[in-house]
């Protein structure tokens, strides 16, 4: 596995662990996770952990030989 790959495996676990520790401390509604408020400590988080793990995928498609 490429060294790449590992990093974002490891960014991915860590945006998980910090928005399950997010979530047990103050609750995230749905609305705030879907169309979060600019200021709010998950804005971006949505779209940045799908490009992750697309990126992911792509690579573990390349490293294999396969197609999406």
């Amino acid at each position: 596995m490429s060294e790449d790959k590992q990093a974002k495996i490891q960014k991915l676990l860590d945006m998980q662990k910090k928005f399950i520790a997010l979530d047990r401390e103050q609750g995230v509604e749905a609305s705030e996770y879907f169309a979060p408020d600019d200021d709010s400590e998950i804005a971006g988080f949505r779209e940045e952990y799908r490009d992750l793990a697309m990126d992911i995928v792509d690579l573990a498609h390349e490293e294999k030989g396969s197609k999406k």
